[in-house]
């Protein structure tokens, strides 16, 4: 796996038309999201029609309140470690929404959102923990991020919990060295 224009090789894109192009700065930021649809259910291709807006709202009461949304990420990281991309590192994703970084609104102009399939209190699998690590050693070497890598609850207290207390930080940056 490489970085090759903004795109992950070697791996599964699903192109998402939630995106923009980014303003002129550079990326400084890896933000770790998870989500699960339904919440707390694993697998199937739910996360996948979300973030291209092909949703069926009638498939289960909760996409009734979400798929009208706008929402995507640069990948998603499923239980199993595969990892699918939807917007080219390039742009700009819409995964942060109101978010704040040491100062800095608008967290999507300058951050790569990458998401787990996971909730906040069930443990994550270690294919997950090795994909991660993989793309963001990549990212680092691409993107100057290294010292700014947070969870979306950092970025947007209050309003966000994700990745959760099931996160294993402390593996993660095991993994990284």
């Amino acid at each position: 796996m490489d970085i090759s224009d903004g795109w992950l090789t070697n791996i599964t894109v699903c192109p998402s038309q939630h995106y923009d192009k980014r303003p002129a700065c550079p990326i400084s930021l890896l933000v770790i999201h998870n989500i699960s649809l339904p919440p707390k259910q694993f697998g199937g291709s739910y996360i996948e029609q979300f973030f291209t807006g092909a949703l069926n709202p009638l498939e289960h009461p909760y996409f009734a309140e979400i798929s009208s949304m706008r929402v995507s990420a640069h990948c998603l990281i499923k239980r199993t470690g595969e990892i699918v991309q939807f917007v080219s590192f390039n742009d700009r994703a819409w995964h942060a929404g109101v978010s704040n970084y040491q100062g800095r609104e608008k967290c999507n102009d300058f951050s790569i959102g990458i998401e787990l399939e996971g909730a906040d209190d069930i443990p994550y699998e270690q294919a997950q923990y090795q994909s991660l690590s993989q793309i963001t050693q990549l990212l680092i070497q691409h993107y100057d991020i290294k010292d700014n890598i947070v969870g979306h609850q950092d970025i947007a207290p209050g309003r966000k919990t994700d990745p959760g207390e099931a996160f294993d930080w402390s593996y993660y940056y095991s993994l990284l060295k």
